[in-house]
């Protein structure tokens, strides 16, 4: 059995035309999908033949919301979905001016192993889905009784290590008989997959793409983040560049500020030489504390701002939201699955 939702539009057309039906019937699954429906019977428009047929081979259903938290300081409401084979995955709905914003994971855990996040603690357990990915803000969409505009893909999970089912995933969001939410409200963040970047600078997609950098030496970066022992530096910022002479984006680097480890006045040099002449802004992330890491938030963002912009280099401060509500990705999943095993013992 496969989950409907895993189909493009362009497969569900093909599959409908297969089952001798006319077009505009994958229109109206389509459609209805993207709602939010929980069972076939919820398609009131489709003929019940088509439903059974439909039935036979493919499924539809809606995410668990095993654990729902709303910040009391900025309205941040963060889900844990549990999925169909009891696996838990972290969801973000984040209040802007410009409206709401999702955070979305796309994969069960990650194997990608950057020494201050939270989600890489246990490994990945698996890909999620086509389907997995999109449900989550189909499913936070309907649950907050709001449209989402804005998208990023900076849940748990490495977006380009998952690149077959995201890509398809882009392909339904964007679609406008669909969720229908443009190219350029979505960014995709990375670590650093070099030959997935240049793929996607190739499809000339609008979405924003985050790289995250987090050094500027490759004895720094490597220190913090081992894809870089894969794909150094120098060959990220070329992926860098093909990207932006490709679509014609500005890049932004994210930058997780570390007490001691890459909060220096040296290391701002390092980065504003790295960057110099770049279509490029960077984003410094006062690093979240995570007791297993050991690293602490450096007290020297402001600093370290302003040296970059000295040098030209645009930058701001991520602001932080859903502090009290464990907002950061792989947090929550992680106090829950350990409050669980304390039950159990």
């Amino acid at each position: 059995m496969t989950d409907l939702l895993d189909l493009t539009y362009d497969e569900l057309k093909r599959l409908v035309s297969d089952m001798g039906e006319s077009s505009y019937r994958a229109d109206q699954i389509f459609a209805w999908l993207s709602k939010g429906i929980e069972s076939f019977d919820d398609m009131r428009n489709v003929g019940r033949s088509l439903r059974e047929k439909l039935s036979e081979n493919y499924f539809v259903y809606a995410p668990e919301i095993a654990f729902k938290a709303r910040s009391k300081i900025d309205g941040t409401v963060k889900y844990l979905f549990r999925l169909r084979d009891g696996n838990c995955i972290e969801t973000v709905v984040m209040r802007y001016e410009h409206g709401l914003s999702v955070c979305v994971s796309t994969q069960v855990g990650c194997r990608m192993g950057c020494a201050f996040c939270a989600s890489t603690i246990g490994g990945r357990v698996r890909n999620m889905t086509a389907g997995e990915i999109l449900s989550q803000v189909i499913f936070a969409s309907k649950d907050m009784g709001e449209r989402i505009s804005n998208i990023v893909l900076m849940g748990i999970g490495e977006p380009l290590d998952n690149f077959e089912n995201v890509t398809a995933f882009l392909k339904n969001v964007t679609h406008p008989k669909g969720v229908n939410i443009g190219w350029r409200h979505i960014s995709l963040s990375t670590c650093g997959i070099v030959p997935r970047i240049r793929e996607l600078a190739d499809m000339k997609t609008q979405l924003n793409l985050c790289i995250s950098l987090h050094a500027a030496t490759d004895e720094d970066r490597s220190r913090i983040m081992p894809i870089n022992k894969s794909y150094g530096i120098n060959e990220l910022i070329s992926a860098a560049r093909y990207y932006i002479e490709k679509t014609g984006r500005r890049i932004s680097f994210e930058y997780s500020l570390i007490k001691g480890v890459n909060d220096s006045k040296s290391h701002a040099a390092q980065l504003a030489r790295l960057l110099s002449g770049m279509k490029c802004h960077v984003n410094l992330i006062p690093v979240n504390k995570v007791k297993e890491t050991g690293l602490e938030k450096s007290v020297r963002v402001n600093e370290f701002k302003k040296y970059l912009e000295e040098h030209k280099i645009n930058a701001t401060v991520r602001r932080e939201l859903g502090s009290d509500i464990s907002a950061s990705c792989g947090q929550l999943r992680k106090r829950i699955s350990e409050e669980k095993q304390e039950e159990v013992f």
